[in-house]
C-alpha cells in the first residue's frame, strides 16, 4: 500500500510553529470519490489566515488538515467525469499539502495539460478572484479605468494582466513604485504609483485626464482603501477581498452621501459554493486558456519540500518576495 504523507495541525497559530508533517494510509476512494496524487501547491495568504484561525473557515481538531489550493493528477477514480490520468486542480475543500488526496469527484475540476504545473497550483484563488473583481460588480467597457491597492500581489498582478485581456486600463497602487514599475508595467499596468505620496490622487488624476475609475479593488483596507475611495467616480463601486493592513475601513459620510459609491465583498470560495458549476468551469476554461498562452501567469518566488513546511511558511510571510511560494509535493 502507498504511503501518504501530509502537513496538520493541532491548534491555531502561526504555521511555522504549528504545522506538522505526520505520514500515514493512502485513502482508497470509494463511490462518487476520487483519489488525486498532489504535484504542487501554493501557500496563501488564506492559508496563513486558516491556520492562525483568523479565516472564514474554521479548522476542526484535534487534527485538521492544510492547504486550500493545488494541483495534481487522478491516480483512481470510483466516479464518472474523471479518470486515471487526468489533471486537475482542487476546487473546494481542504487538505491539498499532501501526497494523495482522496475526496469527493466535485472537490476537483479538471484542466488542460497543456497548463504548466506550479501555474495550474496557482489558477483557484489568485485569477478567479481577479476576474470576478473585473466582471462580478460593474460593466467595464475597453478604456475604463480600474485602480487597485497591492498591486504587486497574486490577484494584483493577475488583475493588470486579465484587464489588459479586457481593454480596461489600471491604475496600480504600490508602496515602492521604482523597484515595481518596470515590473508590472511589463505585465500590462497602464499607471504604477506610488500610494504614499503627497496629493496622490490629484497626481495620479493629472496622469488619467482626470477620468476616474469606475471600480476600485482593495486588498488592504485602513488609509490605502481611503485613498482608493477618493478616486472613484461618482457612483463607483470598491470591492474588498482582502485586509492586508488589518485595519478597518472607514468611510468618510460625503462619499456616500455626495458621491454615491457602493462598497462590495469579494470572496472567491462563497461564489464557488453559490455559482452553478457550468459557471465555475467557464471561468476556470478562460483563466486556463490564458495561461496556456502565457497571457496569464504569477511568478514564483522559490519551491519547497512538503518537509520542509514550517520554513515555507515563514517564507510565505516575509513582505518583500518576488512571488508565490510553492509546494513540490512530489519531493
Amino acid at each position: 500500500m502507498q504511503e501518504n504523507k501530509y502537513a496538520i495541525f493541532s491548534e491555531c497559530g502561526q504555521p511555522q510553529d504549528k504545522l506538522q508533517v505526520m505520514t500515514g494510509p493512502v485513502t482508497e476512494p470509494q463511490k462518487g470519490e476520487v483519489m488525486v496524487r498532489m504535484l504542487a501547491a501554493p501557500i496563501n495568504p488564506a492559508d496563513v489566515n486558516f491556520v492562525q484561525g483568523v479565516y472564514g473557515l474554521k479548522p476542526v481538531f484535534p487534527d485538521s488538515r492544510a492547504g486550500l489550493e493545488g494541483y495534481g493528477v487522478v491516480e483512481e477514480s470510483a466516479a464518472p467525469g474523471l479518470v486515471s490520468g487526468d489533471r486537475v486542480i482542487m476546487l473546494r475543500g481542504i487538505g491539498s499539502w499532501s501526497r494523495f488526496l482522496t475526496a469527493p469527484a466535485d472537490s476537483f475540476l479538471k484542466v488542460a495539460d497543456e497548463v504548466d504545473p506550479f501555474q495550474a497550483a496557482m489558477l483557484k484563488v489568485n485569477p478567479l478572484t481577479a476576474l470576478r473583481m473585473l466582471e462580478g460588480f460593474v460593466d467595464l467597457k475597453p478604456g475604463d479605468w480600474v485602480v487597485q491597492n497591492a498591486s504587486n500581489s497574486g490577484v494584483g498582478r493577475c488583475l493588470i494582466q486579465i484587464a489588459k485581456q479586457m481593454g480596461v486600463k489600471t491604475i496600480n497602487f504600490v508602496r515602492r513604485p521604482d523597484d515595481l514599475r518596470d515590473e508590472l508595467t511589463t505585465l500590462g499596468a497602464d499607471l504604477v504609483v506610488g500610494e504614499d505620496e503627497q496629493d496622490v490622487v490629484k497626481k495620479t488624476l493629472e496622469l488619467t485626464g482626470g477620468v476616474r475609475p469606475l471600480l476600485a479593488s482593495n486588498a488592504v483596507g485602513g488609509e490605502s482603501a481611503l485613498r482608493l475611495m477618493d478616486m472613484l467616480a461618482p457612483g463607483g463601486t470598491m470591492a474588498t477581498f482582502g485586509a492586508m493592513s488589518k485595519k478597518s475601513i472607514k468611510v468618510p459620510n460625503g462619499f456616500l452621501i455626495f458621491k454615491g459609491i457602493c462598497l462590495k465583498g469579494l470572496w472567491v470560495t462563497q461564489w464557488l459554493k453559490s455559482s452553478p458549476r457550468e459557471e465555475i468551469e467557464a471561468a476556470y476554461a478562460r483563466l486556463a486558456g490564458w495561461m496556456a498562452s502565457g497571457e496569464l501567469s504569477q511568478a514564483v518566488d522559490s519551491v519547497y519540500a512538503l518537509d520542509d513546511i514550517r520554513e515555507a511558511a515563514a517564507k510565505a510571510q516575509e513582505e518583500f518576495r518576488n512571488g508565490k511560494i510553492i509546494l513540490d509535493l512530489g519531493k
